[in-house]
């Protein structure tokens, strides 16, 4: 049977498509499994051009995490304008949705043993940051108290939500919305310290 030619693609569009196959294939395996070989296989190409465009697996290793962490980034950064309350909800039903519908990935790479790799941990702890931060945001723009611990509660609140995301039943049809509601709580109960504030009472 002959191969599989590959369509002709500009070179932007071919390491787009080389990483996006890197991206689906980490929902099935380890960082250190991630077979160029492979990759090229299902681009159509062979090893050899794939570091036509990467200048090693550890560029190409890179270049898929980066992908990764970039669309996680983006999908839970919430619009500047929005008023406090709905700002927060839009930024946890940002990291809900994403880890869902991306939870192989996601337990491989930015939760698991990926994420330590040493090509890329700077990549994963660079992101976690970022959402960090975003949690510290969240906290200030609610009117919460700031605290020097701050940015030890953001991480804490953060290993609880994946725990929470990661593992919440995704049967019935208010599912999202009631992990959205547990990690609001969870948020407010972590970041609050005892008073509830203001901007969610009521």
């Amino acid at each position: 049977m002959p191969e599989k030619r590959a369509a002709r693609l500009s070179p932007d569009e071919r390491r787009a498509q080389l990483v996006s196959i890197g991206v689906d294939m980490l929902a099935d395996c380890s960082l250190d499994e991630l077979s160029t070989d492979d990759v090229a296989r299902r681009a159509g190409i062979s090893r050899g051009l794939l570091f036509h465009y990467f200048a090693s697996k550890r560029d190409f290793y890179r270049c898929v995490v980066r992908w990764e962490c970039d669309d996680f980034a983006a999908a839970t950064e919430p619009d500047p304008l929005l008023e406090p309350v709905p700002w927060l909800r839009s930024f946890i039903a940002g990291f809900a949705a994403y880890v869902t519908e991306h939870r192989k990935v996601y337990l491989a790479l930015v939760r698991g043993a990926g994420g330590s790799h040493p090509a890329v941990e700077d990549i994963v702890e660079s992101t976690r940051a970022t959402l960090a931060r975003r949690v510290e945001e969240g906290q200030r723009r609610l009117g919460m108290p700031d605290s020097p611990r701050l940015l030890v509660a953001a991480r804490a609140w953060m290993a609880f939500a994946e725990e929470a995301v990661t593992s919440w039943p995704p049967d019935g049809p208010d599912a999202l919305a009631e992990l959205g509601a547990f990690l609001e709580s969870s948020f407010v109960s972590l970041l609050g310290a005892l008073d509830r504030p203001a901007a969610l009472t009521g």
